[in-house]
């Protein structure tokens, strides 16, 4: 045994108290103290930051850990600094420091007391900071979260691209990039960009077999994520948002309904920021609802579960967030709610960018899209991504896939029709434009590249959209085809594909997901068609025959009382008092005192009738200062404003605010639009709509209104005179 090794392993136990390191942390470590360039790709919890506090502290002068986020910095200085007897060991060199303290930190490090320094990447570029650490000994840079500097990463940062000039303007010495995400393209990009090709690289295994994987379609998702964390009561949990507007809501809805839940976002004033953190780290809050900004090297090795209530933008972003789940090994669910609407508001995002940009994005979304709609072994789908091979066996049910596995069907003749149709038109196209092709559908792109006349247009059309994607998906990870994703998304047809071709063999399809039609919002909308469904049929058959009754004696239709989906959930809730069915959804205040004695003495009896368990634990509670903002358009419809002035105000657009006003009528309040609806509509088309509604509609549904009046009113018409209608006969 070396006396470097014996070196090593003594520092170890002296500074961190362990004998054993964990995975290639020595190699690693021994690679940096031989003065070399390093690249490590380790998943998160895998040991990463000793695999560079470890030499620094070995090391004669001070190691530069360039970091993205000044929380991360505090976090990691923090840690380091509870295993040394001085504090001055570790600092941190960012815009949150005034001078007073940034003088210290110079001293300490010209004076050889710190052996760790963190910046941000845009304290580098300022010229005092590069004539400092000019001036003084520097052991090596450690570059954190590397996967920032690639454009195909899902952080991408810019300054991490001007890194490389800036650390060579300073001096000459190892560089070791460290990164918990990055797909073969992302190593290639930051390998170039740190000037680092010869770097030795180690890269561990990227699955975490601890790590439970489940997507759920978006419905109910507020409710869903209280009974899950309820589920998991005194347990560490993190739910990401995309945006801070969420996180605070659903952080208040978490609180009143009692769980010690905390907002975290970049919004916040970083006082607030950081004492959310804190109290998250000491147990003092058992959930943070956060954008991506919170999480990035957080050192909890108890988090139990990672929500995602919106979609992630990538699978890099995906994969980080989930990593930190269950860092010690232990517990860790990992649960996302998908909506195809999810990904359309981010390709919205994507407007306004460069080309080029908006096309990564949207090949990035694509993979997300794959993941959450597949139906294969979700754990080989994330490592196939990372390019790993993964035995889908070894799985052990860890993911929905696994543990509840769909129909397989024999799929060696849409296989064969795929890969000899992209050989067709020369490997030049995408998914899309490969379903568009084999099942006949006319486009601009089809008439660019007079694909109409080809001899695979319209020769899948038996089978759906859905269905050639899954065999894209399934043959991508089979290894039959590979995704060129620098060219945005090409497919290609691999070795192993070109030996199908020519000799085809039996190919086992999975029936993949459908999660169109899903239902992003908590609320109830008016033109929904079905809902979730009833946990209990009988019940919900009695409510609806119940219904039935009571609509004809009041000569309304059967949806102006209540609709389907708040009997479904009525037949889920088993509501038996006032208070618990203004929590049901579709119903608020005024429809329980209108229409509910009846229900509620029917659903009280069958309770009692059939001895059952009531989730009333489970029922969410509405914020009560949630419906400010509903005040505020009732108010100002009391007031006769415009509806164009009143969306405005509110920063939405009309149909937006139109949607707002079907929830509030839809909960039992009336409102009076006529002052509005007499400006586009005369007395006759009104008329006309309101009694189509009171007579002839069988639903509410906005699709069958304009369908009936063949185009005679907009879309937002109807809907207008729909809530004047429910306002004055529901309510």
């Amino acid at each position: 045994m070396s006396s470097t090794v014996i070196s090593i392993k003594a520092s170890l136990q002296k500074h961190f108290g362990f004998n054993t390191f964990k995975g290639a942390q020595e190699a690693v470590i021994e690679n940096v103290l031989a003065g070399k360039h390093t690249f490590v790709i380790m998943p998160t919890g895998g040991g990463k930051s000793m695999c560079y506090q470890l030499p620094a502290l070995m090391s004669e002068g001070t190691a530069i850990v360039v970091s993205p986020l000044i929380a991360l910095m505090k976090n990691q200085v923090d840690a380091i600094r509870h295993v040394s007897e001085r504090d001055s060991i570790a600092h941190f060199m960012n815009s949150s420091l005034t001078k007073t303290e940034i003088n210290k930190v110079r001293a300490d490090v010209r004076e050889g007391i710190t052996k760790l320094l963190y910046v941000a990447p845009e304290s580098l570029t300022k010229a005092e900071n590069i004539d400092f650490l000019t001036s003084i000994k520097i052991s090596f840079f450690a570059v954190d979260e590397a996967h920032c500097i690639s454009e195909w990463g899902h952080d991408f940062r810019p300054e991490y691209r001007r890194l490389r000039p800036i650390m060579e303007q300073i001096t000459s010495v190892p560089i070791i990039a460290l990164t918990a995400t990055a797909t073969p393209k992302v190593q290639v990009d930051i390998q170039k960009n740190l000037g680092m090709v010869d770097a030795k690289v180690f890269k561990a295994s990227f699955n975490r077999d601890n790590l439970y994987y489940e997507v759920r379609p978006k419905r109910d998702v507020q409710k869903e994520i209280i009974k899950y964390v309820k589920r998991h009561t005194g347990k560490s949990g993190i739910i990401y948002c995309l945006s801070r507007k969420k996180v605070e809501e659903l952080a208040e809805v978490l609180q009143v309904n009692g769980i010690k839940a905390l907002a975290y976002h970049a919004g916040m004033d970083p006082p607030t920021r950081a004492k959310h953190q804190d109290m998250f780290l000491m147990e003092d809050a058992d959930v943070i609802v956060a954008t991506i900004a919170f999480g990035m090297g957080i050192d909890k090795p108890d988090v139990r579960f990672v929500i995602h209530h919106d979609i992630p933008k990538s699978l890099e972003s995906y994969y980080q967030e989930t990593g930190r789940a269950g860092r010690d090994g232990g517990e860790g669910n990992c649960v996302a709610f998908y909506s195809y609407k999810d990904i359309e508001k981010l390709g919205k995002f994507l407007q306004g960018k460069p080309l080029a940009e908006q096309e990564v994005g949207r090949q990035l979304l694509l993979e997300m899209v794959s993941y959450a709609e597949t139906s294969i072994c979700r754990r080989k789908f994330v490592l196939h991504y990372f390019g790993e091979i993964y035995d889908d066996t070894a799985c052990s049910e860890m993911c929905d896939n696994c543990r509840n596995p769909r129909e397989k069907f024999e799929g060696k003749e849409i296989v064969t029709l795929l890969l000899n149709a992209i050989s067709e038109v020369k490997e030049k196209h995408r998914s899309k434009y490969i379903c568009d092709l084999l099942i006949g559908i006319d486009t601009n792109d089809n008439k660019t590249y007079k694909h109409q006349s080809n001899q695979y247009f319209g020769a899948g059309k038996e089978h759906e959209e859905a269905t050639w994607n899954a065999a894209i998906r399934q043959s991508i990870v089979a290894g039959l085809l590979s995704k060129d994703v620098e060219n945005y998304g090409l497919l290609k047809i691999t070795e192993e594909g070109k030996a199908f071709m020519a000799e085809p063999r039996s190919f086992e399809l999975i029936k993949e997901h459908d999660y169109t039609g899903m239902d992003d919002d908590n609320d109830i909308i008016l033109n929904q068609k079905g809902g979730a469904g009833a946990a209990d049929e009988q019940l919900f058959k009695m409510l609806k025959e119940l219904r039935k009754e009571i609509s004809t004696k009041k000569n309304v239709p059967p949806f102006v009382i209540f609709q389907d989906p708040s009997l479904e959930d009525m037949a889920t809730q088993y509501p038996v008092n006032d208070e618990e069915l203004q929590n049901i959804a579709g119903v608020g205040q005024g429809k329980s005192k209108r229409y509910g004695s009846p229900f509620l003495q029917l659903i009280a009896k069958y309770v009692t009738e059939n001895n059952i368990d009531r989730p009333q634990d489970l029922v969410v509670k509405s914020i009560v200062n949630k419906s400010g903002a509903k005040v505020n358009i009732i108010m100002n419809i009391d007031r006769k404003l415009p509806l164009e002035d009143i969306a405005q105000s509110q920063g939405k657009k009309l149909s937006a605010l139109i949607t707002e006003i079907e929830h509030i009528v839809s909960a039992g309040t009336k409102v009076n639009l006529d002052y509005y609806l007499n400006d586009i509509m005369d007395d006759d088309s009104q008329e006309a709509v309101f009694d189509y509604f009171m007579e002839d509609a069988v639903t509410d549904s906005i699709d069958e209104a304009m369908a009936e009046f063949d185009g005679d009113y907009t879309e937002e018409e109807l809907r207008l005179m729909r809530i004047k209608f429910m306002s004055e006969v529901a309510n």
